[in-house]
């Protein structure tokens, strides 16, 4: 049997846009992708903590240690600049390699979104 466990988090990031006009996704700074092992194009939930929305989209790399987190195309509908948001992906695992799984968790500066 197989069970679909965390993967990944980002907690609590500050939203830096919101760009109705680009094709889609969320950009995230290089360095936070990096520490939350989330990959460009990796399915990524959002959970917005400011108005409860949840959504999924793929994620995109921004630039390095620039502090972005850009929500793109229909998604920048469920954001406003400033608001703080969850980044969330998930694994498919056997249940019992699900049982001793660590996820990579980080927890960023929710003022710059910096990692220190």
């Amino acid at each position: 049997m197989q069970i679909q466990v965390v993967k990944s988090k980002i907690h609590r990031v500050k939203v830096t846009g919101a760009d109705l006009n680009y094709i889609g996704s969320i950009t995230i700074d290089e360095a936070l992708l990096d520490a939350s092992n989330i990959i460009e194009g990796e399915k990524v939930a959002i959970v917005n903590i400011n108005n409860g929305e949840r959504f999924e989209t793929y994620a995109i790399k921004g630039e390095r240690n620039s502090g972005e987190i850009t929500l793109n195309g229909p998604a920048a509908r469920k954001v406003q600049k400033d608001d703080i948001i969850i980044i969330i992906s998930y694994a498919t695992l056997e249940f019992e390699e699900a049982k001793t799984f660590k996820p990579w968790i980080i927890f960023p500066n929710e003022n710059d979104n910096s990692l220190t």
